[in-house]
Parts: C-alpha cells; sequence; structure tokens
C-alpha cells in the first residue's frame, strides 16, 4: 500500500545512517521498512488516540529489537546516536500523522536499544 501522506512519502527515513558507514545499508534498509510499514498501518487503521498510537509504536520498536540483533551480527549495533535518530523518525511520524503531543519515550517505551 503507497504512503499517501505527502509529509511521509517525501521523507528520506534514516538518512543519517545510510551516511554512516558504521552502519551496513542493508540493515538500515530493515528499519527503512519497518518504520515505512508503520506509516502504512497507521494510514490503513487510523489511531483513535495516543493509547492506539502507542500501541502500534510499541509493535514498530518490536521489530527494531529483533533488527539490532542484525546489527550486531554485521559487526554494528544500535547504539547511543542510532537511538536518538530511531527516536526523531518515530516523533517525525507521529506528528505527520496529527499525533503532536505524541510523548518520544512512549512512543519507543518496550526498546532494548
Amino acid at each position: 500500500m503507497p504512503i499517501t501522506n505527502e509529509q511521509v512519502s517525501e521523507h528520506a527515513f534514516l538518512q543519517a545512517m545510510y551516511e554512516d558507514p558504521y552502519f551496513p545499508d542493508g540493515v538500515v534498509d530493515g528499519g527503512k521498512r519497518i518504520l515505512q510499514q508503520l506509516c502504512e498501518r497507521l494510514e490503513a487503521e487510523p489511531p483513535s488516540g495516543l493509547e492506539a498510537l502507542y500501541r502500534v509504536t510499541q509493535a514498530a520498536t518490536e521489530e527494531f529489537n529483533l533488527l539490532d540483533e542484525q546489527f550486531v551480527a554485521a559487526g554494528s549495533e544500535i547504539e547511543t546516536v542510532a537511538r536518538e535518530w530511531i527516536c526523531h523518525e518515530f516523533r517525525f511520524i507521529a506528528s505527520a500523522y496529527g499525533f503532536t503531543d505524541a510523548d518520544t519515550e512512549i512512543l519507543t517505551a518496550g526498546r532494548d536499544w
């Protein structure tokens, strides 16, 4: 399903990670897919409020938890800077879909990275 939110469809997810050679592009591609699928889900089933949004972002956060294993296997990891970049993307998505008051820490509360 193509993303219809223009702000999101024109956004380059995880661009900073692609620009940093520490993060393998193939694994970063997985993170980009997680974020795009999150957007697709938000468009297909718009959350009724913040609690519903947090449930959806928790599922995406759990996928990033699994993706971190791939980073580690490739000699990398989701470390402090990457964590900030990824959390920024979650915040961007929440805002783009009208949840400007979403708490970034709650959006990714289940992270283990």
